[in-house]
């Protein structure tokens, strides 16, 4: 019966559906990350807010994570903290 009560568990775990940014919430993250390229050498501290798809079903959750910006990683579409995180870039709801 375990088996059976984990997977109702898992059935009934809520997750979030990813928000479509518009045209002018995009251009406004363009150009926070457009910012913190310029400012990349002194590692400045961000607030990031990421959408992380759930592993096992539709949809994920937001996650909000804050951390010194080590590298932004153009080949791979992704932000580094100095923690070892990368956030995609795709996936950024907000910068703060």
């Amino acid at each position: 019966m375990t088996g059976y009560e984990d997977a109702v568990h898992e059935t009934a775990r809520l997750t979030d559906q990813r928000v479509e940014l518009t045209e002018d919430e995009k251009a406004l993250l363009d150009v926070r990350l457009q910012k913190l390229a310029d400012e990349i050498r002194s590692q400045p501290l961000v607030t990031l807010t990421y959408f992380q798809p759930d592993k096992k079903k539709a949809g994920g959750a937001y996650i909000t994570v804050t951390g010194q910006l080590k590298k932004i990683d153009d080949y791979e579409g992704a932000l580094v903290l100095a923690g070892g995180e990368r956030i995609v870039i795709e996936d950024i709801l907000e910068i703060q």
